[in-house]
């Protein structure tokens, strides 16, 4: 837990400089919106692609490996970022934007790290308190352009240059951390402990078909992916247009900044707390808890559109509903899934999260340009109705 902690740490700091300073260069590199648009989801969908393949290689080689290779990888996109910023490239711009994806990948990778030799009773926290200090990275990485100005003053070097040379350095140490200190290797251990799986032989299956197979058969694990996509879904759209729709009432750069940042503070500050309730009352109550959270940010979303501060508490509530809601979900997974496709799956539960998350950030412009933000707000939170139904009928069957 230990490394985890100070390898997350490290790490989401230069994860952090993708959505804020990676934004503004992908702005001033291609010099249109549309192209734009499409470099700024350039790091998720490069955390999609690479979650999946990240995961089997910790199925294969444990997690030591898998969270090194995504640092390092990460580390290598944001070195052509430096080359990119400094030279305005816009090929070697959205390579660099979907190698940093894996560092997004792998930080979602070490809360499932977090649970691999966790006591059942304290699953939930030991996830939580992973994506917990994530918060500081979150906080810390879309400011790496104060160091930036410094390296731009000393070296010639362009401030967004200078800011990802800083993100390199940040997700190469990252990597050094986890590859000579996460020993022994907690999800070899488990699976050395685990009960060998019984196939036919000559009937191998490939990962993916291993992984929907166990859906298919598994009910708590599809329902806590449900849960985990759901989440991901409402959250992003969300969030992705209430900078839009701020700046479209003459919101400030800082009010707008301030705004988000209650949001992320939503996402991360409270998982400690969160975790507690998971482990204290259970899966279900406390996705309870957060469609309730969610219902109630769509609410004031919807009926305070124009108040800046109402925007705000929307903002801090959508936070802390993905929070609930994710925090039992991804606990939940981590607990039902069978040791043979754990790590397998969890990679492509978080790669098909950052895939669903790129798709509605896609959908969410069009949908805000059509409508309206208390029409966004509403229609977005209705893809939880599918997952309040499945609670409530899992109540009666005492299941979760």
């Amino acid at each position: 837990m230990h490394v985890l902690v100070f390898m997350q740490i490290i790490g989401t700091v230069g994860v952090g400089v993708a959505p804020s300073i990676g934004v503004l260069l992908a702005g001033e590199v291609t010099d249109s919106e549309a192209w734009a648009g499409l470099a700024r989801t350039a790091s998720t969908l490069g955390a999609a692609l690479l979650g999946l393949p990240l995961g089997n290689l910790a199925a294969r080689r444990g997690r030591r490996i898998a969270l090194a290779t995504g640092w390092w990888t990460a580390a290598a996109g944001a070195a052509i970022l430096v080359a990119a910023a400094q030279w305005s490239l816009v090929v070697p711009l959205f390579i660099g934007l979907l190698l940093i994806g894996a560092g997004s990948a792998v930080s979602l990778q070490a809360r499932f790290a977090a649970t691999d030799l966790a006591e059942p009773h304290h699953k939930g926290r030991s996830l939580a308190l992973v994506v917990w200090v994530g918060t500081i990275g979150s906080v810390l990485g879309p400011n790496l352009g104060v160091p930036g100005e410094i390296i731009h003053r000393t070296t010639g070097l362009s401030v967004f240059a200078g800011a990802f040379l800083v993100a390199a350095a940040c997700l190469g140490l990252a990597g050094v951390i986890v590859f000579l200190w996460l020993k022994p290797d907690p999800l070899l251990i488990l699976q050395a402990s685990a009960p060998s799986p019984t196939a036919p032989a000559g009937k191998k299956r490939a990962p993916v078909r291993r992984i929907l197979a166990e859906l298919r058969i598994n009910r708590p694990a599809r329902f806590a992916v449900i849960a985990i996509l759901s989440a991901q879904v409402v959250m992003v759209s969300i969030m992705t247009m209430t900078p839009v729709h701020l700046a479209h009432q003459g919101g400030s750069i800082t009010v707008i900044g301030i705004t988000i940042s209650l949001h992320i503070a939503g996402m991360y500050a409270l998982a400690p707390l969160v975790g507690f309730i998971v482990d204290r009352y259970g899966h279900r109550p406390s996705i309870v808890g957060g469609i309730l959270v969610f219902a109630a940010s769509a609410a004031v979303g919807a009926l305070r559109p124009s108040d800046t501060g109402w925007i705000m508490v929307s903002l801090f509530l959508l936070g802390v509903g993905w929070s609930f809601v994710n925090v039992a979900g991804s606990a939940l997974f981590s607990k039902v899934v069978s040791a043979e496709t754990r790590a397998s799956s969890q990679g492509g539960v978080d790669a098909l999260a950052n895939l669903c998350g790129a798709v509605a950030a896609f959908a969410a412009g069009p949908l805000l340009a059509a409508s309206s933000f208390p029409a966004l707000s509403v229609l977005a939170t209705a893809v939880l109705l599918p997952l309040a139904v499945l609670t409530v009928r899992r109540r009666h069957t005492g299941t979760v």
